[in-house]
């Protein structure tokens, strides 16, 4: 019998419920092939798939009933036609099974035949078989390259390696494969096809995730760094228009009081949905969706370019530190400092941020190289008896023929307002982009000692501006020690500069505050700085804002319970599953966050 094809038949195996029930062949589309199509026909067993005309088996749309007399066995015989894909599926499942009411010359049983005893049997049988066709398939990512050869995905042991991993060096999650994408066109063909035959999807950039959130067990992780080009050519150049004040490219920080979080300054993105779709998205064009991928977690899309806002960029900063070891003092003027956002530059620090000192040590940390290891700072001599000090970090941008005097003024005016330890300003002034590089810097002198690529169990969180004062007593006067591995940034932020549309949530207040844990653990003998110690001080700090009910909400956030996930979206919630179930309906993507149980049977490894 001759079948319509493109080429050789390819045997692999379908999951169904985590179990191999089946051998299935897929045959491309428009070449000839003559064969014994069922796989499990002995050569002169007259199974309809061999004996029927093609014309009629791939007309048919119910099942091919057969016995099999040899092998003593039933073969449901079905196809599908995948409308997104090049090929044409016929599926075979085979059961042994021995009808004692047949005689063994029977050859074919009718699906409509009636009988008492194999009815039921029957019935099953073709229920399964209606069960894959309507719900789908799992597939094995092993085997997409039998399916979509153009998809090339890496199985070489440093990528998966590297993709079982992230930041925090908490959770190892190894995926099958890892795609290097040449354009998104090569993501969109991926997604198309998890949404199919259903296996996970994540998006990987730097890996800068805490708790496993960027990987996937038995999925497909795409390496966002370093792709979107062939390989050997140049990284492609983003498009810079200055007259508009943007750039095609493919967070938050001391100046989001001013201008918002990164998601509020973003103009325009091109979105792979859950369903394989490239949709390019604006606040008027799929608008949805637009507001849907930002903070989204990786819920409702790949995100392969987005437009963002621009501004002309300084040359130099200057850059200054001031002490307090009054809470209140401290707060009371990052306060007062980002209500100044709608003045003019004059009036205004460009950058707002402070951090918490609790070791009795360097002032400075990893994150930034500001004083002299020669001059060092301790505590002990600008605290008044305290054990904690908090320091205020702000900055004033200006350019290389700027006139300083001006400067100097505009400085001095704005620090004449603060209630800081007197003689405890420290200043340097840098180039900007020295500036912008501080923490890069430091991670390079990090790595060089072999004390980067360590565990980070990271902790973020927005505390309402009305409790935390009372965050200070419990956790910076309370849970932490004296001892710490890594920087404790506070400040505040205004509400108003994020977008309400977005997915992400902040606590219901004008004002609130980032208190970010960037702790490092480390094997260097201190019992207060390994991991054990400082997951569990992170546990104790979430339970005591829950207990004296501070209202904080995570960023970055880290939950293992869909409740956990409902508690903390709020009354955003519906709308989160609204979004999903329109954009990622088979919840395939980003399952390393968590939210959403995928949508369907897999082998991957229960949570």
């Amino acid at each position: 019998m001759q079948v319509p094809t493109t080429g050789k038949t390819t045997t692999l195996k379908l999951y169904l419920k985590e179990k191999i029930v089946t051998i299935w062949h897929v045959i491309p589309k428009y070449s000839h092939v003559t064969s014994n199509l069922c796989a499990h026909c002995a050569p002169n067993t007259s199974c309809p798939i061999n004996t029927e005309p093609a014309s009629h088996i791939l007309d048919r749309k119910t099942p091919f009933i057969s016995y099999h007399t040899q092998t003593h066995s039933l073969c449901v015989t079905f196809f599908i036609k995948k409308k997104l894909l090049k090929n044409i599926y016929i599926f075979f499942i085979n059961l042994p099974f021995i009808p004692t009411e047949f005689s063994p010359q029977t050859t074919i049983i009718s699906s409509h035949h009636q009988h008492e005893t194999m009815a039921p049997k029957l019935l099953m049988l073709t229920a399964i078989c209606r069960l894959i066709v309507i719900v789908g398939l799992t597939l094995n990512p092993n085997d997409l390259h039998l399916i979509e050869p153009e998809i090339q995905l890496s199985i070489n042991s440093t990528d998966i390696q590297s993709a079982s991993s992230d930041f925090g060096k908490t959770v190892t999650q190894s995926p099958v494969a890892v795609l290097h994408p040449s354009s998104p066109t090569d993501i969109t063909n991926l997604v198309r096809l998890a949404y199919e035959y259903g296996f996970a999807v994540s998006a990987r950039g730097h890996g800068h995730s805490i708790n496993g959130q960027a990987t996937t067990a038995n999925g497909v992780v795409v390496q966002m760094t370093r792709s979107l080009r062939s390989p050997g050519a140049p990284l492609p150049v983003p498009v810079v228009n200055e007259k508009l004040m943007y750039v095609d490219v493919w967070g938050i920080s001391g100046q989001a009081f001013n201008y918002g979080p990164q998601i509020s300054n973003v103009y325009e993105v091109d979105v792979v949905t859950g369903k394989g779709e490239l949709v390019t998205c604006t606040e008027d064009q799929n608008s949805e969706l637009f507001h849907s991928v930002l903070g989204g977690l990786g819920q409702f899309g790949i995100i392969t370019r987005a437009r963002i806002a621009l501004e002309p960029s300084p040359q130099r900063v200057r850059w200054i530190r001031v002490l307090y070891s009054n809470f209140s003092s401290f707060t009371h003027d990052q306060e007062y400092l980002i209500s100044l956002h709608g003045q003019p530059n004059s009036q205004k620090f460009d950058y707002v941020e402070g951090f918490v000192i609790v070791d009795e040590g360097l002032i400075n940390n990893w994150r930034s190289s500001f004083f002299s290891p020669s001059n060092p700072v301790k505590i002990s001599s600008v605290s008044s008896g305290g054990n904690v000090l908090y320091c205020l970090e702000i900055t004033k941008n200006y350019y290389h023929h700027s006139d300083l005097e001006p400067v100097n003024q505009e400085v001095e005016a704005l620090l004449k307002k603060l209630n800081y330890i007197p003689a405890s300003v420290f200043t340097t002034d840098l180039p900007y982009v020295d500036f912008l590089d501080r923490v890069h810097t430091a991670e390079l002198k990090l790595r060089s000692k072999g004390l980067w690529d360590v565990p980070h169990p990271w902790l973020n969180l927005f505390v309402p501006k009305s409790r935390i004062a009372d965050f200070d007593q419990g956790v910076f006067k309370g849970i932490l020690g004296n001892k710490t591995s890594g920087p404790i940034l506070i400040y505040p932020m205004n509400k108003n500069k994020w977008d309400k549309e977005a997915s992400v949530v902040t606590p219901n207040e004008d004002v609130f505050y980032l208190v970010a844990l960037l702790r490092s653990a480390l094997q260097n003998g201190e019992e207060a700085l390994t991991l054990e110690r400082l997951s569990d001080e992170n546990r104790r700090i979430l339970k005591f804002c829950e207990e004296q009910k501070i209202g904080v909400k995570q960023y970055l956030p880290h939950y293992t319970t869909q409740q956990e996930w409902m508690d903390h979206f709020g009354e955003k919630w519906p709308q989160i599953y609204k979004r999903k179930m329109e954009f990622d309906p088979r919840h395939i993507l980003a399952t390393g966050q968590r939210i959403f149980e995928p949508g369907f049977t897999s082998t991957m490894k229960s949570w």
